[in-house]
């Protein structure tokens, strides 16, 4: 387009815009057109992620017990993005695992909690108690393996024992924290939690019963989420979840007594009061599972070989429960701790800092929780509230009394 000819002047017409005007005008066109492309890919972006906000929104507005941090994560993992997670946690993990070596700690943290005063028994009516654990180190700080009484006594006796101790020579400086529970004078139970696992019917109280609490000396975790550990799940005779032969279970008896085993397809689930499978054995024979040096995952989202804080559960010879956690582990050296600490056999409970839990109460009805496994993402009031894991509770033996005092779901 050009412009009209200057009629005084009798001038040529001449362009209707500069080639500048021009360039400015087409650039603000040009502008216009990537805002509304914006703008529409913004509307189907938000359009598109709507469904995934009322996911996440109604997810983290359900009941739980756990950190919204924690749960956030949680939501990746139950949401097909399990791999990611994963692959940041071995990243992560990689790049702050300890190193070899290095002075040590000269000393050990308090240990060993509230208790009561141990009794005195001439040494014909001393009852069986665990064997000093040995330290990995050369020299042991001083209290290192030694065994103190822990919590409430039973029949004026100690029911559980408590130590620390270093079960790697390597690394001078991790800790493993130790519980033995005499199973003469407790009785183990377990309980669903708000999610876990699924299909648990009835869920009961999610939390030690009110009714129960009289009798409840500790508490401490189970295992993996049912849909990452795959394992069976029974209480009271009922199969919650299928049991799976060869993986390694805790099982409690109508009598009292308790096992850490590898199950077998033999065995009926109504002869048993509880059992709960996690992984296979990490423990076999008082020695460490071979196979954990393979390639084989001893957990869903972190192999074997990654340091992180792990737990377990096994029985020594006598048959007494021995529970086991430590930071900075991998599946082999929580294994040798359960070794050291006296299990001769074992199973791998939960892994990651979130999870190890042992909470001992001090006096009758849960009174004066305090904590055996440092772990500052969980509360020493854990399981006296709704939880959203399945856990276990360990109860005093009723005088004259059988079974399982803590299994009924009221």
């Amino acid at each position: 387009m050009t412009r009209k000819s200057d009629q005084s002047t009798g001038a040529p017409p001449g362009p209707l815009y500069t080639s500048d005007e021009l360039d400015a005008r087409r650039s603000q066109s040009a502008k216009r057109r990537r805002r509304r492309v914006l703008l529409v890919a913004l509307v189907v972006f938000l359009v598109l992620l709507m469904p995934v906000v009322y996911s996440y929104a109604t997810y983290m507005m359900r009941p739980s017990s756990v950190p919204w941090k924690v749960r956030s994560v949680e939501y990746l993992r139950d949401h097909r993005m399990a791999w990611l997670v994963n692959d940041v946690e071995n990243w992560w993990y990689g790049m702050h695992a300890p190193k070899k070596g290095g002075p040590g700690i000269t000393t050990l943290p308090a240990f060993g909690g509230a208790s009561s005063p141990r009794p005195r028994t001439s040494a014909s009516a001393t009852p069986y108690r665990p064997p000093p654990v040995k330290s990995a180190l050369p020299v042991a700080l001083k209290n290192e393996g030694q065994w103190r009484p822990v919590g409430q006594t039973v029949g004026g006796r100690p029911a559980m024992y408590t130590t620390v101790f270093r079960s790697e020579a390597d690394y001078p400086s991790i800790l493993t924290y130790a519980v033995w529970i005499d199973a003469t004078r407790t009785r183990l139970a377990l309980y669903p939690g708000r999610y876990e696992p699924p299909n648990a019917n009835p869920r009961g109280p999610m939390m030690i019963p009110q009714g129960q609490r009289q009798w409840a000396l500790a508490a401490f975790n189970s295992g993996f989420k049912q849909k990452d550990g795959g394992g069976g799940w029974i209480v009271n005779g009922h199969v919650d979840v299928p049991m799976v032969a060869g993986r390694g279970t805790v099982v409690a008896y109508p009598d009292g007594r308790v096992d850490v085993l590898s199950w077998s397809s033999s065995i009926p689930p109504g002869s048993v009061v509880l059992a709960r499978q996690n992984l296979p054995l990490i423990v076999m024979n008082g020695k460490p599972n071979p196979a954990l040096n393979a390639t084989q995952r001893w957990g869903y989202t972190l192999n074997n070989s990654v340091r992180v804080w792990r737990s377990a559960v096994g029985v020594d010879a006598h048959g007494n429960l021995i529970y086991v956690a430590a930071d900075n582990q991998t599946a082999p050296s929580i294994a040798a701790g359960l070794v050291r600490a006296g299990a001769v056999r074992g199973v791998e409970l939960d892994i990651n800092a979130e999870w190890p839990t042992f909470n001992v109460y001090a006096l009758p009805g849960c009174r004066n929780p305090f904590k055996v496994v440092p772990n500052y993402q969980q509360p020493a009031t854990r399981y006296l509230t709704p939880d959203d894991r399945d856990f276990f509770v360990v109860y005093a033996q009723r005088p004259g009394g059988t079974g399982n005092p803590g299994v009924p779901m009221n």
